[in-house]
């Protein structure tokens, strides 16, 4: 399971990258559904830092919002299963 998170993050945080490279070239984008799914199946910490790093999708609420819930939800799952 640690593994899966680690990899999905690893997946999101680059995933964010290609996305603000195609905004910056005004190529096709990768949709917001997809963005968002990543970031509810358990991608929510590499959204975030991707966010941060490269100031991807920092203007819309939505996304800032929906990372910080997520991960604080990841992060009880995380506990629940690992810490006990």
């Amino acid at each position: 399971m640690l593994t899966y998170y680690a990899f999905i993050n690893v997946v999101t945080f680059v995933i964010w990258g290609i996305d603000k490279f195609k905004a910056e070239q005004r190529q096709w984008r990768i949709p917001e559904r997809t963005l968002i799914a990543l970031i509810i199946i358990g991608g929510a910490f590499g959204a975030l830092a991707g966010m941060s790093l490269f100031r991807h999708k920092t203007r819309k609420t939505y996304f800032r919002v929906l990372g910080i819930v997520c991960s604080v939800i990841h992060a009880v799952l995380i506990f629940q299963f690992f810490v006990k």
